[in-house]
């Protein structure tokens, strides 16, 4: 597959999702990036604006199996990974996997379920493997984790700790629906035995696992290759950033900027390019000092000021 294949295939993925999800084309892309370039998504938002229908209909548009994890303060690692049964007709015990054997993962309020069981995830979104009773079990190919977490109800949460956060390849929102938007939403439910939409699976796991192949060809030139550099190390020495960007985060910038090249056609990164996932992929990596904290300083604010800062290459 090449690159204007793979755009093509991308192109007929966010159609189709988009007949379900009423959201930013943005958002949709920035979603589906997160799959194409082998990585994870971090939905934080107000509950009801999409975000489990996002996850569900990603799924099914790509083909590929849906499991979902209810993250409670009582959910056990078990629960999330699985575990042995004893079997009495054969006297064995017989392993039962738990819903992360899926190809897409949906972790509903990440945030409400103690570290703890948080770490259970931690294996196999890195490793793409799970350790149940010393035994490694692989996860399906492709393995893909949208989790989910509400920025405004607090209590009974846990804060995710920032090993966890780096695992994900970036972190948006879905955000309101414009007016013409949310007038659609309300003319679905006058279908009162239709609860949700549905989507036709346009690709399938063979077709997935190619597409995943794409952004390795996408070239980078030196020029390129340095000011995704620049800019994560400059988030290290921003005086209102406790830790900046982890190596881990610069390679991700890197590969989200040739998976956004795949979805927009190109066969090589420019700079603009890197510039359009920079917020998604850097900001939620940060940790702000206790003053940036009490001042409300937004992450997003202090990558903005980095992408000022920072001097573009020309790129002939």
């Amino acid at each position: 597959m090449n690159v204007t294949e793979a755009s093509a295939d991308c192109e007929t993925v966010v159609t189709e999702i988009e007949r379900a999800v009423i959201a930013d084309r943005g958002f949709v892309e920035t979603v589906l990036l997160g799959a194409l370039a082998r990585g994870h998504v971090l939905l934080e938002d107000v509950p009801g604006t999409g975000k489990t229908l996002t996850a569900r209909t990603v799924a099914t548009a790509l083909g590929l199996s849906f499991g979902r994890i209810q993250f409670t303060p009582d959910l056990l690692p078990s629960d999330v990974t699985g575990t042995h049964v004893f079997d009495e007709r054969e006297r064995t015990f017989e392993f039962n996997a738990g819903p992360v054997f899926a190809n897409v993962v949906l972790a509903d309020e990440i945030n409400r379920a103690p570290p703890k069981t948080q770490a259970a995830l931690l294996e196999a979104m890195e490793e793409r493997q799970v350790t149940v009773n010393g035994e490694t079990r692989e996860l399906p190919d492709p393995f893909f984790v949208i989790a989910t977490q509400n920025p405004i109800e607090q209590e009974g949460t846990f804060r995710l700790p920032a090993a966890q956060i780096d695992r994900f390849l970036l972190e948006t929102s879905v955000g309101y629906p414009d007016f013409e938007g949310e007038a659609e939403l309300l003319r679905r439910r006058e279908e009162r035995e239709t609860r949700s939409p549905t989507v036709e699976a346009v690709l399938s796991a063979d077709r997935v696992r190619a597409l995943q192949c794409v952004p390795e060809t996408v070239r980078v030139e030196e020029d390129v290759v340095e000011y995704i550099l620049r800019l994560a190390r400059a988030t290290r020495e921003d005086r209102r950033v406790r830790v900046g960007v982890s190596p881990r985060g610069t390679q991700r910038l890197f590969e989200a900027a040739r998976a956004r090249a795949v979805i927009m056609g190109r066969e090589y990164v420019t700079p603009d390019i890197v510039t359009s996932v920079s917020r998604p992929v850097l900001a939620h990596r940060l940790v702000l000092t206790p003053d940036a904290r009490v001042n409300d300083t937004g992450k997003e604010e202090i990558i903005d000021a980095v992408l000022d800062e920072t001097p573009v290459p020309t790129i002939e």
